[in-house]
């Protein structure tokens, strides 16, 4: 049976991130998407000129109506809006049972445009206890109040290297009552990077919705945001969107 993955984030645009960055991928790797679209956002490749957050029992409809009818095996949750929707959305994923959360904790765009206020970001810790893997990024991770805090609030970290320096970055995998785990890989040289937070969460989602633990679902889902890296179709003025392969990843 296909794997139903249920994307709760925001729409993008440009295309390059967001709900439609997640749609892409969760189709690419075998999975049926479905959405749960918690604000639209006006931006494209340069930056975000707006947002308008949709409302929280709009939010929970559409989460209600894909699992009362189609079911769900995994959740990504992206960009969540407000404080109020991510209380909502935790309290109504609480309901489920044994359905694997990736959760990437969306504060800054890939441009430098913010996506979470204060508030919001505190409102993450909730959020952060229902996921099976959370996926901060550098500037998240000091955000959310460092490795040991966010620790202490979350079932378990991949912990992304992106935004480190030198020519290797490694990414970390901590938490999940098992050692260590890490992968390094060279830097892609390329503007061609947005969406690759969303992309990767999306694509261990997919992952854990059929069936892989979770360093598989990380590895594959690594393999397939480099591939998308390499293979960026060069649009926009700024930081461009990455491509969307489909082999060797389709299944």
């Amino acid at each position: 049976m296909t794997a139903r993955i249920l994307i709760i984030a925001g729409s993008d645009s440009g295309g390059g991130a967001g709900i439609q960055a997640d749609i892409r991928t969760v189709s690419a790797l075998g999975g049926y998407a479905m959405t749960a679209i918690t604000a639209v956002t006006a931006q494209n490749t340069l930056g975000v000129e707006a947002v308008h957050p949709v409302p929280v029992d709009m939010v929970i409809a559409q989460m209600d109506a894909v699992i009362s009818d189609i079911g769900v095996d995994a959740v990504k949750i992206g960009m969540i809006g407000s404080a109020d929707t991510a209380h909502g959305v935790a309290e109504r994923l609480e309901q489920l049972e044994d359905i694997p959360i990736a959760f990437d904790p969306v504060m800054v765009s890939t441009s430098g445009s913010a996506l979470a206020d204060k508030e919001t970001i505190v409102a993450f810790e909730r959020l952060m206890r229902i996921a099976t893997l959370t996926t901060p990024n550098l500037p998240e991770l000091e955000a959310l109040g460092g490795e040991a805090v966010v620790l202490k609030k979350a079932q378990a970290l991949l912990i992304k290297g992106g935004h480190g320096d030198g020519d290797m970055l490694t990414d970390r995998l901590i938490g999940a009552d098992a050692p260590e785990q890490s992968w390094s890989d060279s830097r892609i040289d390329t503007r061609h990077t947005h969406g690759t937070g969303c992309t990767l969460a999306s694509a261990i989602a997919t992952g854990l919705g059929q069936g892989m633990n979770v360093p598989d679902a990380i590895v594959r889902a690594r393999a397939y945001v480099r591939a998308a890296l390499q293979c960026a179709p060069g649009l926009g003025q700024g930081h461009g969107p990455m491509g969307f392969p489909v082999e060797p990843f389709s299944s």
